[in-house]
């Protein structure tokens, strides 16, 4: 616990001190945003910060995260997440170039060794996802968990990717995401007397510690509107979460409830756009926090209906069992739509 504690320390200082350094410098060399382009009616803000957050996890993990086959899969696809995001953020890559490398990527991990096995549902059975497969080379390659590693993957990206059209609400929604990953894996690691894992519950939180107090001065000052976070922040953000919760015992539902509202707001956008014939995962101004613009509500407070939320829902996933979680999903499905649909009555009125 004594690594915990001082990595602690080391990640909100080393975020706080270099964060607030490479601001100054991108101000003094303008490296800044143009906000006429995203009719933003601001100043112009410092972009391309994540540089920070990628140096000192970097830093931080080689350190104090156990060198094993997981941390190095993890430092060997987000350096190829990272080029194909900044790439994007550059270029603009098409919505279909994104996904078909997001499956790439996603098979890829998969035959590496973070994949689902199986499913647990609320009747507590166990659903073995290793039934149909084909062999390639000797090498078993199992149909399910493949499709379900993937469909995971991609589900987890888009869904907090699209959180980030409000500043605040992605690197608040990540600290949540995190800090429940943080005290699954010290439940685990006081519950279990397994060495391995008593070892991946140390993993877990190690990583899961290092990000939280690097993400909260980024949180500071993106909800201020003193940073721009481009989709290479967002890209990492969501490959650690999805791969943690992998790794935590497969805590795929535990997730889903932490970051529900945006869970359920995916595929109701998802279903949205393909009854209109409409790019399914091209990014457009119909989230949920786009449409509680609409009703003129201010960026804070809806910040703060999110942030309460989120509050409740992280506390349900904490505390509740299977059965619980899943109708405290149904609770976030029910509103959600619910907020939805009062915007559009209000627009047809208006």
């Amino acid at each position: 616990m004594s690594t915990i504690i001082i990595t602690f320390f080391l990640s909100i200082l080393l975020s706080l001190c270099f964060l607030k350094g490479i601001i100054f410098v991108f101000y003094k060399f303008k490296i800044v945003d143009n906000p006429k382009k995203y009719n933003k009616k601001r100043a112009p803000i410092p972009y391309s910060t994540w540089i920070i957050f990628y140096v000192i996890f970097l830093i931080l993990s080689y350190f104090f995260v156990e060198h094993n086959f997981k941390l190095y899969l993890i430092y060997l696809f987000w350096f190829f997440i990272t080029i194909i995001s900044f790439l994007d953020d550059i270029f603009k890559v098409s919505a279909k170039w994104r996904l078909l490398f997001q499956i790439s990527v996603w098979a890829i991990i998969w035959l590496t060794s973070i994949k689902i096995w199986y499913v647990s549902n609320i009747f507590w059975w166990i659903l073995d996802l290793e039934t149909y497969y084909f062999i390639i080379l000797n090498y078993k390659i199992y149909i399910i968990p493949l499709v379900f590693t993937i469909v995971w993957y991609v589900f987890v990206f888009n869904a907090l990717n699209w959180t980030d059209g409000i500043e605040g609400n992605t690197s608040w929604l990540s600290i949540i995401s995190f800090t429940i990953l943080f005290l699954l894996g010290m439940i685990l690691f006081y519950r279990d007397n397994y060495e391995w894992w008593i070892e991946n519950a140390k993993f877990i939180m190690t990583i899961s510690v290092i990000i939280v107090w690097i993400l909260i001065p980024f949180w500071f000052f993106d909800v201020r509107q003193k940073l721009l976070m481009w989709d290479s922040w967002t890209m990492f953000l969501w490959f650690m979460l999805a791969t943690l919760a992998i790794i935590s015992w497969w805590k795929i539902a535990t997730v889903l409830v932490v970051f529900g509202i945006y869970s359920v707001d995916a595929i109701y956008v998802i279903v949205n756009r393909f009854l209109n014939w409409k790019n399914l995962l091209a990014w457009d101004f119909t989230h949920l926090h786009h449409r509680l613009l609409k009703l003129w509500l201010k960026n804070k407070q809806i910040l703060i209906l999110i942030y309460s939320l989120s509050f409740f829902f992280w506390i349900s996933a904490l505390f509740l069992d299977k059965t619980w979680k899943i109708i405290v999903f149904w609770i976030i499905v029910v509103v959600v739509i619910f907020i939805n649909k009062v915007v559009e009555i209000f627009l047809k009125k208006r």
